[in-house]
């Protein structure tokens, strides 16, 4: 067994350190989620955790992890009979990102199923983390429908599985613990909110410290036996302190004054729902325990809120997560009581510390950039050669899906409909080729009517492999969005400009979500050029669009066959994902010969692949010449109004585009 890294070899991660050991003495705090870039130890500190989690008490041969002192009346090895029972340590049970349905919550067993024709649960991970850790690395990749049936477990404490004609219920309460990279993608609101507390880890930019890291890296690495052993005592010391807060933990009191303290921060960085108040009270409480106090004071409740609201809070959907501690300190002073001043250095006990203010994106109340005084939709534009300085985006609003038509097998993702290995199952057929994934009902059904010619005197079922049946299972994929925004003069108006930027982002904040590549091709003067290459980082995409200058004629036709030149080599190195094209203009063409004729002929090739076309029209003004729903018909798509793309009129948008494409 390999030996894993000592808990308190982890050098700094204070917050992340903190935020494990309360969850090891407070199960009900909810959880943790660890937000960072790559290789700052959240994995190592995780796995480190079990280590120093007590020992359990289990019923014998119990799968399902039944606590002997009150065993679950429902459990499906039960009933069990009074007894010591057994104790072993805490599991730590890691949750793949390509689990199937069947590993996570159970299924029928399949071989006592075909060998001895009964019905047999086989359990899953949920059984197996029962009163110990589920651990989802990378837990923002995770399948959608693994995430719903995680949610449904952590919402009640149980799983239930109706499937195959099996029907069964058993216990699952477990400490969740996710690490996630926030580049590759966010979280859905409600996985976010079923974490409890939140921590965002970096690495250091102190020499020193950098410099331990990896002299102890490399110390474990050439013997971790060794270097576990000496490690022991600090081990031993933080179990045996995770033990006595446990035990002091009932006795812990939270005080009215500390409780008008989080229903007053909740409140004022207005989180939604209540379960905010809970967690805090909840992290508050074992705080305390943790420091050896029978009372919740001020410091705690600071503490607490800098660990349980951050990704709770209304933020604006670019701003990183955090809390304004200036804010949260005049939130405690005015609510707080006599000599339960917040620490104004946030050092509550364990050496916990405080998370640094966000700096970056914009805080609570700001938005993006407005149009100066005097420039209004109908001022006069550049034109010619002439080019205007970028200006910056308006605030970001939230869409709705807008996926591509048909069902695709491409990458796994959250955008459009697709076949895919981990999806829900929606049928079976006959397997073509080498059978993946068995249909065990379709199976039975179809080898069933047979038993008695094919000589069946046994309970096990007679199968041949005329009768497998391979399970059809259906998803969702992410998809290719390619912008191609127009940046000529007739585009240049601060206010339109400003409004188109506002509404790309929002698109992208909704691809970044449902793990879309995205792409940015843009078009003015006299050339197009591919602003960003197909990538998943919205970052890139964003920061590329706010700095994108405008002016000049409109070459709508080079736009276009630049990005037809990118679709056609994207197909080649990833010929399953799905292409959406985004248009973003006003529909005028000028420069060169014959520009409208040449924008149609680059449109239609479009139509002609069969490519999701959307052209989001950004014509304004009393007369309207309609130049953009005539390139959206080349184009084989269908027009929008930037008022459209609003999440309330988008799904109209969907299904316009899903009629034209029947």
């Amino acid at each position: 067994m390999t030996t894993p890294f000592p808990f308190t070899a982890v050098v700094g991660q204070d917050d992340l350190r903190l935020a494990l050991l309360l969850n090891a003495v407070s199960p009900a705090v909810g959880g943790v989620l660890v937000r960072g870039e790559k290789g700052t130890a959240k994995s190592t500190a995780v796995r480190a955790l079990s280590a120093l989690l007590p020992e359990v008490a289990v019923v014998p041969g119990c799968r399902f992890s039944c606590d002997p002192a009150a065993p679950d009346p429902s459990c499906p090895d039960g009933p069990h009979e009074p007894g010591p029972g057994a104790r072993r340590p805490a599991r730590m049970v890691e949750l793949p990102v390509g689990a199937s349905e069947d590993r996570l919550v159970g299924a029928l067993d399949i071989e006592r199923a075909l060998a001895e024709g009964v019905k047999a649960f086989e359990p899953g991970l949920l059984a197996d983390a029962h009163r110990g850790i589920l651990y989802v690395d990378e837990v923002n990749l995770l399948h959608d429908h693994l995430v719903d049936l995680l949610l449904d477990a952590a919402a009640m404490g149980a799983s239930y599985v109706e499937r195959e004609g099996v029907s069964v219920r058993h216990a699952a309460r477990f400490l969740l613990v996710g690490t996630m990279n926030p580049e590759e993608g966010e979280l859905r609101p409600q996985l976010l909110d079923r974490f409890g507390l939140t921590v965002e880890v970096a690495a250091s930019r102190e020499p020193d410290q950098r410099v331990e890291v990896v002299r102890r890296r490399l110390a474990y690495d050439d013997d971790p036996a060794g270097f576990a052993a000496r490690w022991a005592d600090e081990e031993t010391s933080v179990r045996q302190r995770i033990v006595a807060a446990r035990e002091l933990l009932p006795s812990v009191r939270l005080g009215d004054g500390a409780l008008r303290q989080i229903a007053a921060t909740c409140a004022a960085f207005e989180v939604d729902g209540m379960r905010a108040d809970i967690v805090m009270a909840r992290t508050a409480t074992a705080l305390a325990a943790w420091a050896g106090r029978t009372d919740v004071l001020a410091e705690d409740v600071r503490q607490a809120a800098l660990l349980a609201l951050p990704h709770r809070r209304r933020r604006n959907p670019f701003d990183a997560p955090g809390l304004d501690e200036d804010k949260l300190d005049q939130t405690l002073e005015e609510f707080g009581e006599g000599d339960d001043d917040p620490d104004p250095d946030g050092g509550g006990p364990g050496g916990g510390g405080g998370r640094p203010s966000p700096d970056d994106g914009p805080q609570d109340g700001e938005t993006g950039a407005h149009p100066e005084a005097g420039e209004a939709e109908g001022a006069p534009q550049a034109s010619g050669g002439g080019e205007q300085s970028a200006v910056r985006a308006a605030e970001p609003f939230r869409t709705k899906v807008l996926s591509v038509p048909g069902i695709g097998e491409g990458a796994a993702g959250r955008r459009s409909r697709a076949r895919t290995e981990h999806g829900r199952t929606t049928g079976a057929r006959r397997p073509r080729g080498t059978l993946t994934k068995l249909h065990l009902a379709a199976t039975v059904q179809a080898a069933a009517p047979h038993q008695r010619a094919r000589g069946r005197s046994g309970p096990g079922l007679v199968v041949r492999r005329d009768d497998l049946r391979q399970a059809t299972r259906e998803g969702r994929e992410g998809n290719l969005v390619l912008f191609v925004v127009d940046a000529s003069g007739s585009m240049a108006a601060r206010q339109r400009m400003s409004a188109v930027k506002g509404a790309v982002l929002s698109l992208l904040l909704d691809a970044y979500q449902r793990r879309d590549k995205v792409g940015l091709v843009t078009f003015r003067g006299s050339a197009a050029e591919v602003a960003l290459p197909p990538t998943s980082s919205v970052d890139a995409a964003a920061a590329r669009l706010e700095s994108l200058p405008t002016g000049g004629r409109t070459p709508l036709a080079a736009g276009l066959l630049k990005a037809h030149d990118v679709l056609r080599v994207e197909r080649l190195r990833d010929p399953a994902r799905r292409p959406l094209v985004v248009v973003v203009t006003d529909g005028r063409a000028t420069g060169g010969p014959e520009p409208v004729a040449l924008a149609g002929r680059a449109a239609r090739l479009f139509a002609a692949d069969g490519v999701a076309c959307v052209v989001v029209d950004c014509e304004s003004g009393p007369v309207r010449l309609g130049l953009a729903g005539q390139l959206a018909g080349e184009l084989g798509g269908t027009a929008v109004t930037l008022d459209e793309l609003r999440a309330d009129s988008i799904a109209g948008l969907v299904k316009d585009v899903q009629r034209r494409a029947a």
